[in-house]
């Protein structure tokens, strides 16, 4: 039987899609707001204690609640704060008023971003047991982890005059398709660098029932080698820099096998979609002849060959466009691997999403720390109004501007993540006969 990539997240929006469920907006939820701030305590505070005005949890709270309502530079963090303090106070002593621009970014350049990741990382894991729970939601089969890089382009700089130049911070990141989840965000010194960060991150994961799907950069027998050894899956993108293998990959398939495979069915499948005013079909054409492929033993688990064909047609203008790519796997279901081959465009819509509502590319900090602490707190924040989008039926652009516009409206995210309000309004839904 073929494993099902599970997709919670998609459960979840169909169920307030279909119940029409509705949470209340009265007060704040105490108890997940509270496990934020004992979470944001755990992160290991370096600054002296003589030195120390503002505690560091309320710090990031401030600036939680600050780039959850549309916050993007360190000012803004400061403007929020004041105009918000008497909202703040509702949940936080504030003993010392609101901290300065200076400060935030000074406290976020101190802070260890593996500590901070960590803390949002178990929040929002601990969101989605909740949402799973009170929705009922159990589905068996695979977790999707997709692996991408991304670049920071507004913080490089050209000093000119000889002086040496500041590239762009790089993120190496694997972002938890199933869940909505960016896992692992970890600062990497150049591109190439992206490569060892994905080995290091893997070999540290538990992969079992997972699927891990990366672009042609991480796909290294390495790289392979370590999923297999933590029980994982995989999908890797194939182009020119993988030694003849996407040659080879190429060559295998010709006109004449792609049609045997077509007629064989049970390793072709394809798929149809609207997008973008193009009618777009993929077909995907799997084989699990590998015997031909002379370094089959260097890559671990290897188990088939994937071609994937584009056929992009304009609705304007009657375009029509191909392309085409190889793919290597330890999976042998078609569906199955048409699926996390076309889930993984989900991590670039992710960092789209970070560029396009959260201005991550307009963010100019030179600091690594500072910049990726800046981050974390965006991706939280994504990760919550992604949320708060399917219960508000907006789009998370609209829905950032809604709780900027009025803070009250965050209420209903954190809402969603106190199972016993989820409960009640889940009962309060009128049964459809």
């Amino acid at each position: 039987m073929a494993s099902v990539i599970i997709k919670p997240l998609a459960v979840f929006s169909d169920t307030i899609r279909r119940t029409g469920i509705s949470l209340p907006s009265e007060d704040i939820p105490k108890k997940p707001i509270k496990r934020l701030l004992n979470l944001f305590k755990t992160v290991e505070d370096i600054r002296l204690e003589r030195n120390t005005y503002y505690p560091l949890h309320e710090i990031l709270m401030i600036a939680f609640f600050a780039i959850l309502s549309g916050a993007k530079t360190w000012t803004d963090l400061e403007d929020f704060g004041n105009a918000k303090e008497k909202w703040l106070r509702r949940f936080m002593t504030l003993e010392y008023g609101i901290p300065s621009h200076d400060t935030f970014r000074r406290v976020f350049a101190l802070i260890d971003p593996e500590h901070l990741q960590k803390a949002t990382t178990t929040f929002l894991i601990d969101n989605m047991k909740i949402i799973k729970r009170a929705f009922k939601i159990e589905i068996d089969g695979l977790r999707q982890y997709c692996v991408d890089g991304k670049e920071a382009k507004g913080t490089g700089r050209d000093p000119g005059f000889d002086k040496d130049k500041i590239r762009n911070l790089q993120t190496l990141h694997i972002y938890d398709l199933s869940d909505g989840i960016c896992l692992v965000s970890k600062a990497i010194d150049a591109k190439t660098n992206e490569i060892p960060a994905a080995q290091e991150a893997l070999c540290a994961m538990q992969l079992k029932d997972v699927l891990v799907t990366f672009d042609a950069l991480n796909t290294q027998r390495d790289t392979v080698a370590v999923i297999v050894k933590q029980k994982g899956d995989y999908i890797g993108a194939l182009k020119g820099n993988q030694e003849g293998l996407f040659e080879e990959v190429g060559s295998y398939f010709t006109p004449k096998r792609l049609q045997q495979i077509k007629d064989k069915k049970e390793t072709y499948y394809e798929t149809k979609e609207k997008a973008h005013n193009c009618i777009e079909i993929r077909r995907y054409y799997l084989t699990k002849n590998i015997s031909w492929f002379y370094n089959k033993d260097a890559w671990a688990k290897l188990r088939s060959f994937i071609c994937c064909i584009k056929t992009s047609e304009n609705i304007r203008t009657g375009k029509i466009t191909t392309e085409k790519r190889y793919y290597i796997s330890s999976l042998t279901d078609v569906e199955t691997c048409a699926d996390g081959i076309r889930g993984h465009w989900r991590v670039e819509a992710y960092h789209w999403e970070l560029d396009a509502t959260f201005s991550e590319d307009d963010n100019m900090t030179v600091d690594r720390n500072a910049f990726q602490n800046f981050s974390l707190m965006n991706k939280l924040a994504l990760s919550l109004t992604k949320l708060a989008s399917k219960i508000l039926k907006k789009s998370v652009r609209a829905t950032r501007n809604i709780t900027g516009w009025n803070i009250d409206t965050t209420v209903k995210i954190f809402c969603a993540f106190d199972e016993d309000i989820l409960t009640q309004a889940l009962m309060s839904v009128p049964v459809k006969k």
